[in-house]
């Protein structure tokens, strides 16, 4: 079982910046890549960014340029360094980990992130 907790989240004023975190542990599994999502109300869940253990890195296309996602392979810990913010970037930000061989996945309960002046 792979537990997360995450941290980092709240108010910020546009242009702001957040570092979210979250911290996986495991008992059985390792952990192949970690990633994080966001979902605001009314919209359906998206990808913001992964990172494999060897550290290639994808975003979406909305935080290309913003965002930088990096990772502590030897913690299992995954961060979302948010800069330039903007209010469409308000959403509940949830971590994932995709663990063992099977590479089942893991989530988070999720971190509000609110972009507002």
């Amino acid at each position: 079982q792979v537990q997360l907790v995450e941290s980092g989240g709240g108010l910020v004023q546009p242009g702001g910046s957040l570092r979210l975190s979250c911290a996986a542990s495991t008992t059985i599994f390792s952990i192949n890549s970690m990633a994080w999502y966001r979902q605001a109300p009314g919209k359906e869940r998206e990808l913001v960014a992964n990172i494999t253990r060897s550290g290639i890195r994808n975003y979406a296309n909305s935080v290309k340029g913003r965002f930088t996602i990096s990772r502590d392979n030897a913690k299992d810990t995954v961060y979302l360094q948010m800069n330039s913010l903007r209010p469409e970037d308000t959403a509940r930000y949830y971590c994932n980990a995709r663990a063992g061989h099977l590479d089942y996945n893991y989530w988070g309960q999720g971190t509000r992130v609110t972009v507002s002046s």
